[in-house]
């Protein structure tokens, strides 16, 4: 008797320990749905301007002034045609242009500046050859190429040029090979530093012309040519503004253009190809073209592509483009992106089979 009174207390006790919890919950429900319903609504509230807030700053693009990155010192032929561009561009965009000049490190140091701006269309950087092979001549950059950038649009490409100096034996293309193949690695050619676009020109030229020779790299252009005038070096790739008072004087003579078709330029017009005067397929560009930070909001981007396509129509830009040997070459940013990749693919092929390594 007593054991089953025993039981149906802690029966009424549980029942009513049940019944007090389901109270407990049904009082705390209303005020846990209403802190969902809060955190939903806020998301909801985020979510909704941050598009807005988007499609603002896109709308009014650009209302300050624009920074292009040039990677290399104030002078040289990038940071001209970049500040052509900027001049151009800022009379259609409304806004001040400036060129921002930050050498250093093969490209590296001002690049990775415009990796890490913020993706808003106002910094952009005017790349290079340099851009296509740094992955390949240095793989620890601090930044991934492919993912780090978004493309505007190819500037222009321009030749190296094949020069020798005005008494130099050899007279052709055709020469420099037989003398290479009769005398392996004896015949030298300079250039403005290891990894330069001189200096791969060079590689090009050993690996598809089948013979041996022997790179001297320097610091810059300067000394180079003045080695190859002074007889130091037998020839040089160099570009088309570096070598173009030296021809003109003649003191220079120029054996090969390295582009696809023959320059353009009064002074190279009837200087021949490189493929054409003896190395079948050969190709080597310099090339310049606009990239803005990934992430940058497509309108943004679209509205620098049209700017910067009326910029290399305008008359100075031509000009200017004619001074440096340029090929003025404007498309999409899908067509840039399609170029470099190829440039990416077949430069990393020279540089692994001439084992050149920077780091």
């Amino acid at each position: 008797m007593r054991l089953r009174c025993s039981h149906r207390r802690r029966a009424a006790r549980s029942l009513r320990t049940t019944r007090q919890q389901q109270q407990e919950t049904a009082l705390a429900f209303p005020y846990f749905r209403a802190a969902v319903v809060s955190a939903s609504a806020m998301f909801a509230i985020l979510s909704a301007s941050a598009p807005a807030t988007t499609h603002a700053a896109v709308s009014t693009f650009p209302d300050k002034p624009i920074r292009i990155v040039v990677p290399f010192s104030p002078g040289g032929g990038t940071d001209l045609i970049a500040r052509a561009m900027g001049v151009a561009m800022g009379q259609d965009l409304g806004q001040t242009v400036v060129v921002d000049n930050r050498p250093g490190g093969g490209t590296i140091i001002g690049t990775d500046n415009v990796a890490k701006s913020a993706p808003d269309g106002y910094t952009l950087v005017m790349a290079t050859f340099a851009h296509a092979v740094n992955p390949s001549l240095q793989p620890k950059l601090p930044y991934v190429t492919d993912k780090a950038f978004a493309p505007v649009m190819l500037v222009g490409r321009s030749p190296n040029v094949l020069v020798v100096r005005a008494d130099s034996p050899y007279k052709s293309v055709r020469d420099v090979i037989a003398t290479a193949k009769a005398r392996p690695g004896q015949v030298s050619f300079a250039s403005q530093g290891p990894g330069t676009s001189a200096h791969l020109a060079g590689e090009l030229f050993k690996s598809l012309a089948k013979v041996d020779l022997n790179h001297i790299p320097y610091k810059g252009a300067g000394p180079a040519i003045t080695d190859l005038l002074g007889g130091q070096v037998d020839l040089m790739f160099a570009t088309a503004s570096a070598v173009g008072n030296l021809l003109e004087s003649g003191k220079l003579r120029a054996l090969g253009v390295t582009s696809a078709q023959r320059s353009a330029s009064p002074d190279l017009s009837k200087v021949p190809t490189i493929a054409e005067a003896g190395v079948p397929g050969y190709v080597a560009e310099s090339w310049y073209g606009l990239f803005v930070p990934a992430g940058t909001p497509a309108p943004v981007i679209a509205r620098l592509n049209a700017a910067a396509h009326k910029a290399v129509s305008s008359e100075a830009f031509r000009k200017r483009a004619d001074a440096e040997g340029l090929i003025v070459s404007p498309g999409t940013p899908e067509e840039l992106a399609r170029y470099v990749r190829g440039e990416e693919v077949r430069w990393s092929k020279v540089v692994k089979d001439a084992r050149i390594n920077l780091n």
